[in-house]
């Protein structure tokens, strides 16, 4: 056991269980639950935290992400200022959503229309259902442990048990939660990450029936997986000559690993993207983008997609804001922040290996994982099954204990907002996490 230093979180357990006796399960969703000390923040600036019992901490769970220009930005305070003294809530037309679709379209390479949501979740719905609409086809595809939101219709394989996950050449299709309707199996089909030659062998055998592929572009959910070389665009291939839809869930990479997302940074371009989290520095929105003819199906094609707070004004105000400081001087922000997460990348496994600790850390800067592991190569979601959790568990909180704020399933994100000084305080704690020992 790693031995750590003594911090006191007396403030976060005690509204934690005051939580406990009016909001289930006493946190707003359950993902939170799971950090090895549920905190209680009081506030944040920059790349830092600090919690209800004054613990201040280099943050690298950014919200689970959306925080990419950090807390408190000058630039999105001010937006959402302004905004906030004109009607923040019309349902009705405003310039600013034209003003951030005509930013997106110059941006994203697949972005011939957008459309405007409130959640990934959300936006993922509509993009399967457009797949469908326009291809007349029912079935998707989706890859073991990506995820794509917490709906029946997408949560499937994602965080499943070795045992129930079938011969990787024919995948099961594993329900996740309690509740979902079992015919869920039926409209979708799996297949493992990274493996081309059982995904042809899958467009062979159905390839009449998939409407559309859908995929994480990097495996962020899942330990941030990188695609094999050549990969994505042999995908493209398959679904072009297939007449499948390409849609990348690029809630996580897109506005993180370049201002052009995934899709810009490897060149291939999907028939419809998705994007979430950073697009709006931490407002509530998401966005579909994608062909026109395939986004134009709501208006005379018969598609059904609506919502009240689509298009929020201090959410576009913010997003606004957001796409700006990170397209500025050719995106210098989010370069910066890529480079400092290949420092942290490259820093972390040399201090492992000096203590003789199996680490492999994965991503591609800005999003990156820490997998405790033997395996030399992480291809897919089966191969992070042999990580060593329990270890894992034992680093986060220790990690914690250093004042190292990470996503419990190992992650760690990036921001424009972190600094040199911040990485090198990161690798002398986890320095000092490893050299206690296993």
């Amino acid at each position: 056991m790693i031995p750590v230093k003594a911090r006191n979180f007396a403030t976060s357990q005690q509204l934690l269980e005051r939580a406990r006796r009016s909001l289930a399960g006493g946190v707003s969703s359950p993902f939170r639950a799971s950090f090895p000390v549920p905190l209680y923040f009081a506030d944040g600036r920059g790349a830092h935290l600090t919690d209800a019992d004054g613990n201040e901490y280099i943050d690298y769970v950014l919200a689970w992400g959306p925080m990419i220009l950090g807390y408190r930005h000058p630039a999105l305070v001010e937006a959402m200022r302004r905004q906030s003294e004109k009607p923040y809530c019309l349902g009705e037309e405003h310039e600013l959503e034209i003003a951030v679709a005509e930013k997106i379209q110059q941006l994203v390479p697949c972005a011939e229309r957008v459309a405007f949501c409130s959640s990934g979740s959300e936006a993922v719905q509509l993009a399967l259902r457009l797949a469908r609409a326009y291809t007349r086809r029912n079935l998707i595809l989706k890859f073991e442990g990506h995820y794509h939101g917490w709906m029946d219709s997408t949560l499937v394989s994602h965080h499943a048990e070795r045992s129930a996950l079938g011969p990787i050449e024919r995948p099961n299709t594993v329900l996740h939660s309690a509740g979902q309707v079992p015919n869920t199996v039926e409209n979708v089909v799996v297949a493992p990450w990274n493996r081309l030659d059982i995904l042809d062998r899958i467009f062979s055998e159905r390839r009449a029936e998939i409407a559309a592929l859908i995929m994480e572009p990097v495996q962020c959910n899942s330990g941030c997986l990188m695609p094999g070389d050549g990969y994505l665009a042999a995908v493209r291939d398959l679904c072009r000559r297939h007449g499948t839809l390409l849609i990348f869930d690029e809630v996580i990479t897109g506005f993180r690993m370049g201002v052009s997302g995934a899709q810009g940074f490897y060149g291939v371009i999907p028939d419809l993207a998705t994007f979430g989290k950073a697009v709006a520095g931490g407002l509530p929105l998401s966005v579909v983008a994608g062909s026109s003819g395939i986004l134009e199906q709501m208006f005379g094609g018969g598609v059904a997609f609506g919502g009240t707070f689509n298009g929020n004004p201090i959410s576009l105000g913010a997003a606004q804001a957001t796409l700006n400081e990170l397209s500025h001087d050719d995106g210098a922000a989010l370069k910066q922040a890529n480079r400092l997460g290949r420092k942290l990348t490259d820093g972390l496994a040399v201090r492992a290996k000096q203590e003789g600790i199996s680490l492999k850390v994965t991503g591609f800067g800005a999003a990156l994982s820490l997998h405790f592991t033997k395996r030399n190569e992480l291809r897919d979601y089966r191969d992070t099954l042999d990580d060593d959790r329990a270890l894992l568990e034992r680093v986060l909180l220790a990690a914690l204990e250093e004042g190292l704020h990470l996503v419990p399933d190992g992650r760690m994100y990036v921001s424009a907002a972190h600094t040199e000084s911040d990485i090198d305080q990161t690798l002398a704690a986890f320095e000092r996490v490893f050299a206690r020992g296993q």
